[in-house]
């Protein structure tokens, strides 16, 4: 499911957090320039950009922040036209956008072929190694049962999956990325499966209930956090790259600058997006506040 359909969903949560969101500068970047800093209408996003926003600052670069701006035709127009300066991007969502045709199997083979087709004048930064893709996530009792932890594999339920019920998108029951290439993939024949929604409320529903005890997740949905699942690792990357990256308008950022948010993505895991995440989402704290206490936290503030 792209970031950018997931948008569209959560896009009323993005909004209430738009007060919050209005970053901004005061200090000098030396140039005389504004760093634009946007993001796309989603809570996520929204945090990134703000993430971004005061490692600049910490550095003196003057920034605004735009957020909530909308779906990817959006913004990508606008910082191809230099309205923005800086956005967070996901590596596998924007080469979907750009080709949807290519099939990278390396993050580097991803960024690639981003740069083989983005403007001229946009480029991408370093990724980080946080994620924010789909998942193999399985219940608590499930993980208890079978002495399965956060550093296990998909392929460790190849003997176990016939005992379990597995949810999804309706479309995961025949698509390479769902059940398709969970077989020829990873070898797994589930008990059944369960259609339900691309990681919405059915499927985190049905996880809890334990009508399912397995479902597709995304992995930085603060309810893994709140509910205890465990995240199976992807090894052999079924689910792609869903990489932050931050793509920026050539001219709009100085070397400085660029080696700021490098250091962002240096640091940037699935792990601590994930809590930064649930502090968002769940403890309702501002975004700017979770941006400047995890990069102080990380020695970037």
């Amino acid at each position: 499911m792209s970031r950018v359909i997931r948008g569209a969903v959560v896009a009323v949560l993005a909004l209430a957090l738009l007060p919050a969101c209005g970053g901004g500068g005061g200090s000098s970047s030396g140039s005389g320039k504004t760093v634009v800093v946007g993001s796309a209408n989603f809570p996520e996003n929204v945090l990134l950009a703000q993430i971004y926003a005061q490692a600049l600052e910490a550095k003196k670069v003057t920034v605004d922040v735009k957020a909530n701006i909308g779906a990817r035709e959006l913004i990508y127009k606008q910082i191809q036209s230099g309205g923005l300066s800086v956005l967070p991007e996901y590596n596998g969502a924007l080469l979907a956008y750009l080709d949807p045709k290519a099939t990278p199997k390396t993050v580097e083979a991803t960024t690639a072929a981003i740069d083989a087709k983005l403007d001229s004048k946009l480029t991408l930064l370093d990724p980080a190694s946080a994620q924010d893709k789909d998942s193999v996530t399985i219940t608590k009792a499930t993980a208890d049962k079978y002495k399965l932890t956060s550093e296990s594999s998909i392929a460790d339920l190849k003997d176990i999956a016939k005992d379990l019920i597995i949810g999804a998108s309706p479309e995961s029951q025949t698509r390479q990325q769902g059940l398709v290439g969970l077989k020829s993939v990873y070898g797994l024949e589930f008990k059944s499966f369960k259609a339900l929604d691309a990681g919405g409320p059915l499927t985190r529903a049905a996880l809890k209930k334990n009508t399912v005890q397995a479902a597709d997740l995304f992995t930085t949905d603060p309810v893994i956090v709140k509910e205890k699942h465990v995240v199976l690792q992807d090894p052999k990357n079924l689910f792609g790259f869903e990489n932050v990256q931050p793509l920026v308008y050539k001219s709009g950022l100085l070397s400085a600058g660029t080696a700021a948010l490098n250091a962002v993505s240096a640091k940037l895991d699935t792990k601590a997006l994930l809590d930064l995440d649930s502090q968002v989402q769940l403890d309702n704290k501002d975004p700017l506040d979770v941006a400047k206490a995890w990069l102080k936290s990380v020695g970037l503030g």
